[in-house]
């Protein structure tokens, strides 16, 4: 599977591992790269591991003309979480630092295998069956990066609050869906549950060719409930969790602005680009670093 190896630089003098990845999340999933940015020194690096190996997974679909090659990636992610291909894994920089930050912070192998498992998902255009099934696929890749970055700040051992971590990972991941809805259509994609769909009259084909109607926008508003609600579960809880692992809860502070531009009476859902100014995302990061809390 060499071909996976898509942010190696085997010149030597070049760029560090730390830099490669640090440079990869930036450009993949700016939000958790800013997060890091308000983490402690020393845990930085790992962090971005984390993180960056989650943008790896998450964008096979869109790098891939079928589910077959994505599986091969995926099953390559597997290989290397089991210990083989040492060669290959040294000369790519994600992987290498994933594998350094498992080791160093005594990571639990499963929450890896159980996110690749479910970004599965994404390869093909089945539908997702029901809101539950959604939470579950939140629960199993956005939630577990909480909890795992929590296990980084806290240098491996058990930090607690994993009731937050799972509620603050579905409120994020789900809103980033939200956010998502126009880009996953134009690719065949649809991630709203199917079960809330039909309550609403609201069918694949009118999502996959961007049909505005009253019908979606109320089963849009009724997920936007539902982040909320988790995102409500999340503030009631986050006084449990050590101000030490705070940083890993940093990105779900993005939240709340982002379902207000999406309750914007300009906002339509095919067509809005759902984002902030860098300088306000940088504000409610630090804001809600400062008080080690989510505002």
């Amino acid at each position: 599977m060499t071909e996976v190896l898509t942010t190696a630089d085997k010149t030597s003098g070049g760029p560090s591992t730390e830099d490669h990845v640090s440079a990869f999340l930036r450009e993949q999933d700016r939000d958790r790269w800013l997060s890091t940015l308000f983490a402690p020194a020393a845990a930085r690096p790992a962090l971005q591991a984390l993180y960056a190996f989650n943008a790896e997974i998450a964008r096979v679909r869109e790098i891939v003309s079928d589910p077959l090659p994505g599986e091969m990636r995926y099953q390559w992610w597997r290989d290397v979480l089991a210990g083989h291909g040492r060669g290959e894994v040294s000369a790519h920089p994600v992987a290498a630092a994933l594998l350094d930050t498992i080791a160093r912070y005594r990571l639990p192998l499963s929450a890896f295998e159980h996110l690749i498992e479910a970004r599965t998902f994404d390869l093909y255009d089945d539908p997702m069956p029901s809101l539950g099934d959604l939470e579950g696929y939140c629960g199993e890749t956005s939630s577990a990066l909480v909890r795992l970055a929590s296990l980084v700040l806290a240098d491996g051992r058990d930090p607690g609050g994993a009731d937050s971590a799972g509620h603050a990972g579905v409120a994020y991941a789900m809103t980033g869906l939200l956010r998502a809805l126009p880009w996953h259509a134009s690719q065949g994609l649809v991630m709203l549950p199917s079960d809330r769909m039909t309550a609403h009259g609201v069918s694949r084909d009118d999502v996959l060719r961007g049909r505005d109607s009253q019908g979606l926008r109320d089963l849009l508003a009724e997920m936007r409930g539902i982040v909320r609600r988790h995102l409500a579960q999340t503030r009631a809880r986050i006084g449990e969790v050590s101000p030490a692992i705070a940083p890993a809860f940093l990105p779900v502070a993005l939240v709340e602005p982002y379902l207000a531009r999406m309750e914007r009476p300009d906002y339509a859902p095919f067509q809005t680009a759902v984002d902030l100014p860098g300088w306000r995302k940088v504000g409610r990061l630090w804001l809600a670093g400062w008080r080690a809390r989510i505002p």
